[in-house]
């Protein structure tokens, strides 16, 4: 009895998943640009570290000390090289002019206060002048904007498209632009700043209230201080309204105001347009015109929806190819930033990427993935930019992650092939970049520094000396970086993957109905346009080997336009050459090693 309800219910269960599957996909509101393709292939670079050959590193290091990259060292080969290897845009981080703790006071900009910067170079998310770009960045700080638009016109030549950040929700908190355009009003210049709230204010203030700074900021040796003053205390960047914020908040920045009231049950006042939507629209104007093709918009969902529905369409009336990218951690807003925001894409690090996390360090379950395209199928699946890397998470190879770069394998085959929308790398992941030690602000934390002058040196044996020809690279830093090389060769080449339909084959092997396939480690799916046919099956068992047949049900057949009775020729298309025949009923063989993919392209034979 217990058998056949056993196989009652996996019955009505292949039937459910496979009316999913077979869903039409719902109209959704057009995109302004959607004449492009989805999937991007986008590269990270942390400008200040990627051309920095000074191989120093001491611990709370100058600029002197430990060098610092310049817009110069992005080179004509080095672009060449990443188009190479298959990337079509470069989010260049870092670029807006941020606080530092480095003197540039005889250029003409402010210095900051260090007890209100964190670490000697700063975060490139406290902005000082949104009009500016990063000093540190220059070889010729008087000429620093000339020098990135030269760096503009290299990427366009190298038929690489530029991205830029963003930074919408907050300012450095000694915001000042020397640089802005004739007619330009600073942020907070003519703020009613008695009120702790109106809507036309740029900032919120905390009247007759003075700012303390955190107890125990750190301020690196051989650095001068001063007291800083701040009066009336500004709401901190992170939503928080107290005048002595803590040393985890982002006491750093100010929260500006974008016509919602946060502390009167979030009521809205968006009419007349606030201070702050102008003043934001102006400047996204004003990156546009200098050739930038997009922006990575941070912690865009701190910043009421309604001001990117409004400000998307104003900037693409300039550019219509122009993108934007939300960082977003909240999946009940997801669909909101797309549709009503007007955003292209959205990160995917609470679905995909935490679901990945889990299996490449050893505790994860494949069924995790499946609700992502649950979630996500036919309605936002190829607007979700994927990755495993970027500025904010730990590095693959480090103690806190992974430990191991090559137990990325199937996730990142995963993230690149799971559905036509953006793939991301962050510089040096092709590399194994594994930070050891602590750099500066942020600590020994598995991270590469965001806040400190820096040399990465597994980035340095691929930049060589300038040559960006990997000769540096020790054989299993060549091995990775051949492994991402030929991944990106697929999603360029693959029509499949580019623009096929998903199907997932988990509901017809899971559970003990094939034997060697574990339901937790072994994941297999389908890629298929009328073009190109695929399946892919990962194994993320860091462990063992499997050995099985995948079952393609006769409704993925069907749903491919193939026979579900049919003979089908199977060639390996990634790593493994061999080519084998197969009956659609008796399904396909397959033996893997631990930690490994297989990718198998069907056509019928001739």
């Amino acid at each position: 009895m217990k058998t056949t309800i056993k196989a009652l219910l996996w019955l009505v269960a292949d039937l459910f998943v496979a009316s999913v599957v077979a869903q039409p996909s719902p109209k959704l509101p057009p995109r302004m640009n959607s004449s492009q393709t989805d999937k991007i292939v986008l590269y990270q670079i942390y400008t200040r570290l990627f051309g920095n050959l000074n191989t120093t590193n001491k611990f709370y290091g100058t600029r002197d000390e430990n060098g610092t990259g310049k817009f110069n060292d992005i080179t004509d080969t080095a672009l060449k090289e990443l188009k190479k290897f298959g990337i079509s845009h470069v989010w260049y981080t870092g670029v807006i002019e941020h606080a530092t703790m480095t003197d540039y006071s005889a250029y003409g900009i402010l210095k900051d206060n260090p007890y209100v910067v964190k670490g000697i170079a700063g975060s490139p998310y406290a902005i000082k002048d949104y009009y500016d770009v990063n000093p540190d960045l220059a070889v010729d700080v008087r000429h620093r904007m000339a020098e990135f638009e030269a760096l503009v016109a290299r990427s366009h030549k190298a038929n690489l498209k530029v991205l830029i950040d963003f930074v919408p929700n907050h300012v450095a908190r000694q915001y000042t632009s020397d640089v802005k355009p004739e007619g330009v009003k600073d942020f907070g210049e003519e703020d009613q700043r008695d009120q702790a709230f109106h809507p036309q204010n740029n900032f919120y203030y905390l009247p007759d209230r003075k700012f303390s700074v955190p107890d125990n900021v750190p301020v690196p040796p051989g650095i001068a201080t001063v007291p800083y003053e701040e009066f009336p205390a500004k709401a901190t960047g992170n939503d928080v309204f107290s005048a002595k914020p803590s040393i985890n908040d982002w006491f750093e920045t100010v929260k500006l105001n974008y016509g919602v009231d946060y502390l009167n049950h979030r009521r809205k006042h968006f009419n007349p347009i606030p201070n702050t939507w102008l003043k934001m629209r102006d400047i996204l104007l004003y990156w546009a015109a200098k050739g930038v093709d997009g922006f990575r918009c941070d912690m865009a969902e701190m910043v009421p929806f309604e001001f990117w529905g409004w400000v998307i369409p104003e900037v693409k009336k300039v550019n219509p190819d122009l993108i934007f990218v939300a960082e977003i951690y909240n999946p009940a807003e997801y669909r909101n930033y797309l549709f009503n925001g007007k955003f292209d894409y959205l990160y995917d690090k609470v679905g995909l990427y935490d679901s990945l996390r889990r299996l490449m360090e050893g505790h994860g379950h494949t069924a995790d993935i499946t609700r992502v395209w649950q979630q996500e199928s036919g309605d936002f699946a190829n607007r979700m930019v994927r990755f495993l890397e970027n500025h904010d998470e730990h590095r693959i190879a480090s103690k806190y992650f992974a430990k191991n770069p090559f137990y990325a394998i199937p996730a990142m085959v995963v993230s690149a092939t799971l559905h036509s929308g953006p793939l991301m790398l962050y510089f040096g992941q092709e590399v194994g970049v594994t930070p050891t030690v602590a750099e500066g602000f942020s600590g020994d934390d598995g991270r590469t520094t965001m806040f400190d002058y820096w040399g990465v040196p597994e980035y340095q044996a691929w930049v060589n000396g300038g040559k960006f020809d990997g000769g540096k690279l020790n054989e299993e830093q060549k091995k990775l970086r051949g492994f991402y090389a030929d991944l990106l060769a697929l999603v360029n080449g693959s029509d499949a993957v580019r623009n096929g339909a998903f199907y997932d084959l988990q509901y017809a092997n899971n559970n003990g109905q094939r034997a060697g396939y574990n339901a937790a480690k072994h994941y297999a799916y389908l890629r298929h346009t009328d073009k190109q046919k695929l399946l892919i099956v990962c194994n993320f068992d860091l462990q063992n080997g499997m050995q099985t047949t995948v079952s393609i049900p006769a409704h993925a057949w069907e749903t491919m336009g193939l026979s579900p009775t049919g003979k089908y020729s199977l060639k390996e298309i990634f790593h493994h050459p061999q080519t084998m025949t197969v009956e659609a009923t008796t399904g396909v063989p397959v033996m893997m090693s631990e930690n490994s993919v297989r990718i198998f392209e069907i056509k019928v034979p001739k």
